[in-house]
This record gives C-alpha cells, structure tokens and sequence, in this order.
C-alpha cells in the first residue's frame, strides 16, 4: 500500500469513528435564542425564540399546581437555563421554574404556579426581528371583572381621602387643645393642669390603633351609573415594541409613561374612573383592547401612540377617528396599516379566538354616530395638542384602524409625535413635555365632556 493510500485509508477510517457524535450533533436540534417573560396581572407570557420551530406538549399537576412542558427536539441549554433566572418574585403566576432534559432531545420546563391557571400554549412563525417563537400565556382560571375593579378601586381611593382628611382635622384639634409650654420657673410656680376629657378624646384618635378597613360591601347603583369611565389604551407592549426611534427609544415605553400620567391625572376626578387596557409592559391583542373598554361599558377610548414614518422629516401630532370608508390621507391609511400589524408582532393564538368571524362582524358595525362623535372629541384633543407642539395635520383624520372599531365607544388613536423624527423623540423622551401632552389630553377631554355630557347609563356588573 503507498503512502497515499495509507493516508486515504486513515482519513475515512478517522471519519468513521468521528460519524456518531456527527450525527448526534447536527440534524434537527433547535438552538434557542432569546428567552422573554412578561409579567402582568391579565396574564404571564413566557416566549422562547429559537432558530427554527419548536413543537411542545403540556399537561397540568394539582397539589401543588405545575404546569409541564414538553418540547420536542431541543437539547438543554445555557439559553434554557436563563429562563430560571428571568422569573421575578413579584409574578402573578409564576413562583419557580425547573428545566431538565427529560428525553433524548426533549426538554421538560416545569412552572411552579401561584394560582390555578388556563395555559394557552402556540407558536408563532417568523415575523419583524423574531425568529420562530414558542409562546406560553398563562391566563387566571377566573377573570376578574374590570368594572368591580375600577368601583372597588374609586371607593378606596373615597375612604383613604376621608381618613386623610380625618387625621388632618385630629392633628389641628390636638395642637390647638394641647397647653402652651411655660418657662421652668412659672412652670414651677403654676403647675400645668391634668388632661380633661375633652384633651383627651382630642387626642385619642393618634393613640388608638386605626380600625381595619371595612370588608366590601353592596355597590351603590346610583353611583355606578353616574360614573364616567374612560379607556386608555396605550399601544404595543410586551413582544410588541412599536416604533423605535433614532436613539432607541420605544413607542411602548413612551406611550405607557404618558398613559399613566394621564390615568392619575384624570382620577382625580371624583366622578371619573380610568380603565387601562395594560398598565405595565405587556402585550394586548388589537380586538381585547376593545373588548376591555367594551366590559367596563366606557364613555370614551383614547388610544395613545407615537410612530414611526419611512422618512426622519415627518412630524408633528395627529388624532385619528374611524372611517367606514376609506382614509382621508395616503399617510392616515399607511398608519392605519401599520398599527393594525401589531397583532402579527406581539403574537395573537389565532385557535383561542372563540367565534372569531362572529366577534370582527361585531366590532365593524360601527354606527355613523359612533363616528360622528369620535370627530367631536378628535376635534377638542387636537386643539389642545396644538397648543403644545407642531400638528402633523390640522384636522382630525380618518382611517381603517381595528382598535377604534368599538360600536358603542366614542373613540381616537393619539400619534403624539414622530418619535422616528430625532426632534421629536428627545421631546418625547421629556417629562416635562410629557406633562404637557398630559395637560392638552385631559384639557380636551374635559372639553368635550362640557359640550357633550355622557348620557345616564344603567351599568351591569
């Protein structure tokens, strides 16, 4: 044999040796890329994104509640193992993880649950700057019922003003009743007097422990009924980020920022309660946006946003009401267009959709006076807006957007700025300017509650 052939022969035979660890390294395993968790009180999801798609089993464990994963051709990971870190103890759901390779090429992920949950389990083919995404929303077994919430929530808010006020009013009658402090000689010389019942009863309520706070009891209907309630609606969240801009400020944070100012802004009213379709970063499918201010049976749905334009030069604000029809602009349409994606990129379970068909005919039977008095308010918000900063429009525009599609809800989509635009972003990024964004939005919406009371409702819980 030549040297040649001798080296041939060592070559395939090295080859040979080396093919099982070949082969169980190549075919098939999935790598993963990211691992996200996004606590919120609606639910908790749990993505894991990977190179290419992933397939899962699930089943749930009592005593103590688990939910088990089984995901089919993947090996353990160091991306694995940081779900364990990334689960906060402040999750609603969620109070541990362990990940195992329970099989030859199946991972098993066990959550350790806080509550009994109803696991929605789906994936989510390629879209944006996602690869393959496997998603686990853990939802309550029992939903919460938003407008008990928001009366429940204004009725504590009553008590603790009360007792504010209560404890100022004990404090100003105990300095007031409490014996003036005399030099050490006249001290001496006049002795203070003891107490008398009306000091101490004056003083008693700062010595006595404070009383629980009364259990819930029965809902005032009349109070119910004249309670104004007004969605917010801040855009994307969670999966979904929204526009970026230049220096890599998100939509979703900006417009979350702004939100909740307004939320505590508007509360302040006595007569008004705020419903917030999400209050921290998390995602919220298009039509459950509207199906929330529809459950809390909302005076007005405000959406907010901040977008993006395919040029830095666009600017200023627009509000945006329904049209039945088509856009009033190339721009309010290409907007349109663009927000209604959102479902896409923040990942919607098409198959939990229970009468889906059903729930979008609903949503498009949008009346004529729905629309009529989305422009009212559109008109008062932008006006206000206008005082702030630039208008991108100076009127308020029309177009196809899926989350104004609530039949019964006046309604406006807020694009506040063009955070693509490096101007308007660090205005955006400001809190000062976010007050005054604040400022104009509850300013126009008081307007349009002078000029159009809220009709009397007969809310059911």
């Amino acid at each position: 044999m030549s040297r040649r052939q001798a080296l041939r022969h060592m070559g395939a035979l090295v080859l040979l040796l080396q093919a099982p660890t070949l082969l169980r390294a190549a075919p098939g395993s999935a790598s993963i890329v990211a691992v996200r968790v996004w606590p919120a009180p609606d639910y908790t999801r749990v993505t894991l994104e990977s190179d290419r798609p992933l397939a899962a089993k699930h089943f749930l464990v009592d005593s103590p509640h688990r939910l088990v994963i089984d995901i089919d051709g993947l090996e353990l990971s160091a991306g694995l193992r940081e779900l364990l870190g990334k689960i906060k103890p402040d999750d609603p759901y969620i109070s541990a993880v362990r990940v195992g390779q329970n099989q030859p090429r199946v991972v098993r992920i066990v959550l350790d649950l806080k509550q009994p949950v109803a696991p929605q389990i789906f994936t989510l083919e390629p879209v944006a700057a996602y690869k393959d995404r496997l998603v686990f929303d853990l939802y309550p077994q029992q939903e919460r019922d938003p407008l008990l919430a928001l009366v429940r929530e204004k009725e504590q808010a009553e008590t603790q003003a009360a007792q504010a006020v209560q404890d100022a009013l004990g404090e100003l009658i105990g300095k007031i009743e409490k014996p003036a402090v005399l030099p050490p000689v006249a001290a001496a010389q006049s002795p203070a007097p003891p107490p008398t019942p009306a000091t101490l009863s004056a003083s008693a309520p700062s010595l006595q422990t404070p009383a629980p706070p009364p259990a819930p009891g029965p809902i005032d209907r009349t109070k119910l009924d004249r309670l104004i309630v007004i969605a917010l609606d801040p855009g994307h969240g969670g999966e979904d980020p929204g526009a970026i801009g230049p220096s890599g400020l998100k939509e979703k944070d900006v417009v979350l920022a702004v939100a909740l100012k307004l939320r505590d802004r508007l509360n302040s009213n006595p007569n008004i309660r705020v419903m917030m379709t999400r209050d921290a970063d998390f995602f919220v499918p298009l039509q459950e946006r509207v199906r929330k201010a529809r459950r809390v049976q909302a005076d007005l749905f405000v959406s907010i946003h901040a977008d993006a334009f395919f040029t830095p030069k666009a600017r200023g604000a627009s509000v945006f009401a329904l049209s039945q029809g088509a856009a009033t602009s190339t721009a309010a349409r290409w907007i349109a267009a663009k927000e209604n994606r959102a479902d896409q990129v923040g990942g919607v379970n098409v198959a939990s959709v229970k009468d889906r068909e059903v729930l979008r005919a609903m949503l498009d039977m949008s009346t004529s006076a729905q629309i009529k008095d989305s422009l009212k308010l559109g008109s008062e918000v932008l006006g206000q807006i206008g005082k702030v900063g630039r208008l991108h429009k100076k009127a308020v525009e029309q177009a196809g957007f899926a989350v104004l599609k609530a039949p019964d809800v006046p309604s406006i989509l807020v694009e506040t700025a063009f955070i693509s635009n490096p101007e308007e972003e660090a205005k955006l990024r400001d809190p000062d300017y976010q007050a005054q964004l604040v400022n104009a939005l509850a300013t126009g919406i008081a307007r349009y509650f002078a000029k159009n009371p809220p009709l009397a409702r007969h809310r059911s819980l």
